[in-house]
């Protein structure tokens, strides 16, 4: 029997979250032919739509997880907030970039952080099908267990691996260097996130420091 309530709530945050993006982009934009703009659109929002099809059908409660926004974690509240920041100036200023004319990115550039930004949605995707637990806050759930297996038997916190790829392949689609620039300060706040993240962990998820010692590295292997 479908959730007519998890459907309207998934719906109605997609069509929010495509409006605040269309907004960010086009109305520093000045203009609707801002063609990298549309581009990012379709590459964020279609793969989006179907995976939350996807898992409406199939992880109702995943869904429900990723829904979730509410932060209790002091610490990770200011992390979003700065995230919130750093994500609106990028977008204003790739389309303040293309209103003005400031610098334009070669075309293979482009191309090349599409490919980046699809391949790692498609990691993105293969975090959430391993990990039933994931949730967009930092908490842990009851009956949740320690995932060491796939992607995480490399590092500790590929979504977060995913996600740096993303977000910093974002600013080269809107062909903006300036908003590159700003989209460098996400990795800084993700290793603050991820030293609360891990105090958490270890105090509430059994098994987790027991994990730590099996996969050594957080984000990156062999460098961090």
């Amino acid at each position: 029997m479908m959730d007519a309530k998890l459907f309207s709530q998934a719906l109605a945050k997609f069509l929010f979250g495509l409006v605040i993006v269309f907004l960010l982009l086009f109305v520093p934009a000045g203009r609707l032919d801002y063609y990298n703009g549309w581009l990012f659109i379709a590459l964020l929002f279609i793969p989006m739509f179907v995976a939350g099809i996807i898992m409406f059908f199939k992880a109702p409660e995943l869904l429900k997880r990723r829904l979730n926004g509410k932060e209790e974690e002091s610490e990770q509240k200011m992390v979003i907030l700065i995230s919130g920041i750093v994500f609106l100036l990028s977008f204003i200023t790739a389309g303040l970039n293309f209103r003005f004319g400031w610098f334009e990115l070669p075309k293979t550039i482009i191309a090349i952080a599409s490919i980046i930004f699809l391949a790692s949605y498609a990691m993105y995707a293969e975090v959430l099908r391993e990990n039933m637990y994931l949730s967009r806050t930092v908490e842990v759930s009851e009956n949740q267990k320690v995932i060491d297996s796939g992607l995480y038997g490399i590092v500790r916190h590929p979504m977060y691996t995913s996600t740096i790829f993303l977000f910093l392949s974002i600013p080269l689609i809107l062909n903006s260097i300036f908003s590159f620039a700003i989209m460098l300060v996400y990795p800084i706040i993700i290793i603050f996130r991820i030293k609360n993240e891990e105090k958490v962990l270890e105090r509430d998820l059994n098994g987790y420091k027991e994990y730590k010692e099996k996969v050594k590295y957080k984000i990156l292997p062999l460098i961090w």
